[in-house]
């Protein structure tokens, strides 16, 4: 339970981070579930690279490059369109 409960936190945080970051604009929803979605692209992408994040700043900032990223692709798919 505690584990769910620090993912959500995390995903939170991270979210939110990347929303302004990246001059993006959503609800506390949206933004954990960015935050979330962002820790496991970030995860896999970094881990390509031979990269982690650990404990709970690099949890953080792991989801946070992840996020960063989601939104990019989302912004170039839907400007194309």
């Amino acid at each position: 339970m505690l584990g769910i409960i620090i993912s959500l936190l995390v995903g939170g945080i991270s979210g939110t981070i990347a929303g302004k970051l990246m001059n993006s604009k959503g609800t506390l929803l949206f933004n954990i579930i960015l935050g979330l979605v962002g820790g496991l692209v970030g995860g896999v992408v970094l881990g390509i690279l031979g990269l982690s994040g650990h404990g709970f700043i690099g949890n953080i900032i792991v989801s946070v490059i992840g996020s960063c990223m989601l939104i990019y692709v989302a912004r170039v798919i839907t400007n194309k369109r």
